[in-house]
């Protein structure tokens, strides 16, 4: 798969530990930055992922800033873009089972590393389930998107 990463400067650090790893995996990697901990905006890091994934040239993105929550904000305004802010194990596997998501938000003041590898590659590597109940709950959120997001 081709993942799409970025972090501000409060992610920064996680995002350099979790790029070789997403590699190892035997994934291509898009990284857009931030590499310091000068004070970035959290938007601007964000979007340029999403607007790959939602263009179909990155399979999935990965946002970190120092909680997830501004990055999961950011992304979420993005027509196209399923971002799930997750902090646990069982979250990564359902949010991807249940929900198809296709941007993941982790927070590096949240998160160790050991932890936060351990998302990344169950996020990665979990199906959607595909599940009639979950399509239809996908579609009336994709729903909400044209009416609020795409003003349709």
């Amino acid at each position: 798969m081709k993942i799409a990463i970025s972090a501000d400067h409060g992610g920064f650090r996680l995002k350099n530990e979790i790029v070789p790893f997403i590699q190892s995996l035997g994934h291509e990697i898009v990284d857009f930055g931030c590499d310091c901990d000068t004070s970035v905006d959290y938007p601007d890091y964000a979007l340029p992922v999403c607007d790959l994934v939602a263009e179909g040239k990155a399979d999935r993105g990965i946002l970190i800033c120092g909680t997830g929550i501004g990055m999961s904000i950011a992304a979420n305004k993005r027509a196209g873009i399923r971002c799930a802010l997750v902090s646990d194990t069982f979250s990564a596997h359902a949010t991807r089972d249940h929900n198809d998501t296709n941007v993941l938000a982790l927070g590096e003041r949240v998160l160790g590393p050991g932890l936060a590898l351990d998302i990344v590659k169950i996020w990665l590597e979990t199906p959607f389930s595909k599940g009639e109940r979950h399509v239809n709950r996908i579609g009336k959120v994709m729903e909400i998107e044209k009416r609020y997001i795409k003003g349709e």
